[in-house]
């Protein structure tokens, strides 16, 4: 028995517009799936809707569908952020960082900075530091240009450079 060819895309008919419940349908699923803001909730089916169209009445409810799931638990941007916040902080970035992070993610900027003051700025920078093998956890030596480099690499990594020179001189670093 032959198989038949998969058709382009260009000779597949496009979906059909959305709805109130297909569009509901995708918010749900898309919650369920990632663990998001009510931000990218709201991009995501402003998204949907461009690519799809709106076949229901008047406008497209995203901003009262996205009011709803918020109400109901499905999107918080709080536990959203200090989850992220946890995981980037593990990962040794610092707190402007991790605030950039969350803004970029849609929270609100008093919550990403207020979710970001709560990262441990020494604790942090120490284990990038030691990821990366910087300073005190650098077996190779001192060299003046990759000392540089460490120097900005930690800097872009949210550290303020008061820290940064503390944990690359290895100034009460504990292994």
């Amino acid at each position: 028995m032959a198989v038949k060819p998969r058709p382009d895309r260009s000779e597949r008919p496009p979906p059909p517009p959305l709805d109130a419940s297909t569009l509901r349908d995708l918010a749900l699923r898309y919650v369920g799936r990632y663990a998001t803001t009510a931000a990218k909730l709201q991009r995501y089916l402003g998204r949907k809707l461009w690519e799809r169209g709106w076949g229901g009445d008047g406008a497209a409810p995203v901003e009262a569908l996205v009011a709803q799931f918020v109400a109901q638990g499905y999107v918080d941007d709080r536990s959203f952020g200090e989850a992220r916040a946890r995981g980037l902080a593990g990962k040794g970035f610092g707190a402007r960082r991790v605030g950039q992070d969350l803004q970029a993610a849609g929270l609100a900027r008093e919550l990403a900075s207020e979710i970001g003051a709560t990262v441990d700025g020494r604790a942090a920078a120490e284990r990038f530091a030691q990821r990366r093998r910087f300073g005190p956890w650098d077996r190779s030596g001192y060299d003046p240009d990759r000392h540089r480099k460490q120097v900005a690499a930690m800097l872009r990594a949210g550290h303020d450079f008061a820290t940064v020179r503390a944990v690359l001189r290895g100034d009460a670093v504990e292994d």
